[in-house]
């Protein structure tokens, strides 16, 4: 590996001076892919593109940090003339005609858009085995899962596939996936990042965000794909500012709480071992960390269910096989065309959240069920509002166990709802969380810790995660045979 695992400063400099050019970076990005396609981390790669963006930008001057350098986005962000499948059948032929606001932001920047990675259908999952395309696997370990649903996001990162990726978070899904990988991955603010052309699964909680393999690049990602966009009605008007800016202060007298509920008995003793050995350090230099019960959290994972799976069953209403994708053969009338189309381009998973959401709005259900939950959103948001006023951020493992392996059953529906139980409160409230790893289990399996910020506070979060990082000095290559 020559470059990808270098720092993104260093890489840069050599940009600029001209010892290397955007070619030798996408040559070795899809040396990489090859050399790792048992991880099955893309769905579509952007080869031909690729290499010629490369060769448009030897002559340019590099003028920023991401100048020149290979990206891979989730296949669920809309790339113009590049296949968007979502990881389903039902879009396996679909090629927009336009980019979501978050790649015309990184094109501006001079990025180079290397492929579309895996995921679960729709974002439906929590290991992205539910992918039509099958799972990606984990660096790590290639019989356990890259979790979900930016599970190939997350490979590509681990592996130096590429140095910086793009993933979505609806509940837990950057989060989730990165403390499995041991990377660094982070779901900013509801609103900070535009959704446009983002293929919706719950458009209340859906967020875009960095993941990448350090900290410091993370936030100069984060700094790139910011900003109110028109387009996006949720998106946020904020001033700018620079979210490396904090990164590398001391500590000392920063007061942060850990909920009860994180730490609770659902949590294996492995995870929370490691959590405890970096609270401690934080006492070491001088932080203060105080346990404390935030209301509602316990309830958070119902809420999610039947949040998301509602609005998924609104928002997935519009794949019907009529205006682009997927469409069944033999159809008789155009009610084979909704039926045939829709059971053979979902996936078991999509066609369960799409029922039992369907079910939730329909007439006094809406009421009932999904009203009540919003209703209770806003108190625990509230709730999480009223610990910011005493303490700095929150943090608490990202995930209950280490990566589990691939063969494991998924009869159970609410298995990957408990996969995210520690990650989806934060979408429940719109804040701000980020993975950071923190060690590893007996199998050198990687452990990740979440920490939590207030709205728009993604500074202070870079601000401890850059310190536990230096602290911990990890070695965060995996090893061994792929």
């Amino acid at each position: 590996m020559k470059y990808l695992n270098r720092p993104l400063q260093e890489v840069h400099e050599l940009l600029k001076k001209k010892e290397i050019k955007p070619i030798d970076l996408v040559e070795e990005a899809f040396e990489n892919i090859e050399a790792n396609k048992e991880l099955n981390a893309f769905i579509t790669l952007n080869k031909e593109e690729a290499i010629q963006r490369a060769k448009e930008l030897e002559d340019q001057e590099v003028d920023n940090l991401l100048f020149g350098i290979p990206i891979a986005l989730k296949d669920n962000i809309i790339t113009e003339g590049l296949r968007t499948t979502c990881g389903s059948h039902i879009l396996d032929n679909f090629v927009p005609i336009y980019n979501a606001t978050i790649v015309d932001k990184l094109l501006e920047k001079k990025m180079i858009i290397i492929g579309k990675t895996n995921m679960d259908q729709f974002g439906m999952g929590s290991s992205s085995r539910t992918s039509y395309y099958g799972a990606p696997k984990n660096p790590w370990d290639l019989n356990k899962i890259a979790g979900g649903s930016s599970g190939g996001s997350a490979a590509a990162i681990s592996s130096r596939e590429v140095m910086l990726a793009i993933g979505s978070d609806t509940g837990g899904s950057i989060r989730q996936p990165s403390s499995y990988t041991g990377i660094v991955g982070m779901k900013p603010t509801y609103g900070r990042v535009s959704r446009y052309g983002l293929v919706a699964f719950a458009s209340s909680l859906d967020q875009l965000g960095p993941m990448t393999k350090n900290v410091y690049e993370n936030a100069v990602l984060l700094n790139a794909i910011v900003g109110k966009d028109e387009k996006d009605l949720t998106s946020a008007k904020r001033e700018e500012e620079d979210f490396t800016r904090l990164i590398g202060e001391d500590i000392k007298g920063m007061k942060i709480a850990i909920p009860n509920f994180l730490m609770g008995d659902i949590v294996s003793e492995e995870v929370k071992d490691k959590v405890k050995e970096t609270i401690k350090c934080l006492e070491e230099n001088g932080a203060t960390v105080d346990y404390i019960d935030i209301k509602y959290i316990e309830n958070a994972m119902t809420l999610y269910q039947i949040i998301a799976m509602g609005e998924a069953s609104s928002n997935l209403a519009r794949f019907d096989g009529i205006r682009y994708g997927f469409q069944a053969d033999n159809i008789k009338n155009i009610e084979d065309v909704y039926l045939e189309t829709r059971g053979q381009g979902f996936g078991e998973e999509v066609k369960r959240r799409i029922m039992v959401g369907s079910y939730l709005l329909s007439g006094e259900n809406a009421k009932v069920y999904y009203n009540k939950a919003l209703s209770i959103r806003d108190d625990m948001r509230k709730e999480f509002k009223k610990a910011f006023e005493t303490y700095d951020l929150i943090i608490g493992p990202t995930t209950v166990t280490t990566a589990y392996d691939l063969t494991d059953p998924m009869d159970d529906p609410r298995k990957s709802f408990m996969d995210d139980v520690l990650v989806i409160p934060v979408n429940m409230a719109g804040l701000p969380g980020m993975n950071i790893p923190v060690g590893f289990d007996q199998n050198h399996m990687p452990i990740g810790m979440q920490i939590i910020g207030d709205s728009f506070e993604e500074a202070k979060m870079y601000k401890l995660a850059s310190f536990i990082e230096k602290e911990l000095n990890l070695d965060l290559m995996p090893g061994g045979e792929k």
